[in-house]
């Protein structure tokens, strides 16, 4: 690709570069050729942009959601992961990690709809967690069998050498 020419406004330089394009037949056969933009009778603005790549990406939009919605939506699946958690301690740290935040996110000034998120039960989610994860069974402990001791044998049934 050429380097715009210093003399050039960007705007003739790009169109040539489109003419010369098309001349050599680059836009030839292009899915969609002719004709219109899908779309272009909509009202469009940036958030639909965004919504609309995020959907066509199979993007996750929670960083695009308002914090009311953001929390509802990390709290339900937090409480629907708590039982594929590793353990107690780790069902802990989430559950703490999210308090904390959630905590922040009170104390910050309220702009736009309020935010109305419970924080999470921490012994509710350990309850949640030990139900689906009961501890396995102690495995039955058996005295190891024990031999009998050997018995003396009988002066009258030893064996006498033979000869």
């Amino acid at each position: 690709m050429d380097r715009k020419p210093p003399h050039v406004t960007f705007e003739d330089w790009v169109e040539r570069l489109v003419r010369e394009a098309t001349e050599r037949g680059e836009f030839d056969g292009l899915r969609g050729a002719g004709q219109p933009l899908p779309g272009l009778d909509k009202p469009f603005s940036g958030e639909d942009w965004a919504a609309a790549k995020a959907r066509a990406e199979d993007l996750d939009v929670s960083a695009m959601l308002p914090p009311y919605l953001a929390f509802r939506l990390e709290r339900a699946r937090l409480v629907e992961s708590m039982p594929a958690r590793a353990d107690e301690h780790a069902v802990t740290v989430v559950v703490e990690d999210f308090n904390e935040r959630l905590l922040a996110e009170y104390r910050r000034p309220q702009l736009g709809v309020p935010l109305a998120t419970p924080l999470l039960d921490r012994e509710r989610c350990l309850a949640a967690w030990r139900a689906a994860n009961p501890a396995p069974p102690a495995p039955e402990v058996h005295p190891a069998p024990t031999d009998p001791a050997p018995r003396p044998r009988r002066w009258w049934r030893r064996r006498r050498p033979p000869g």
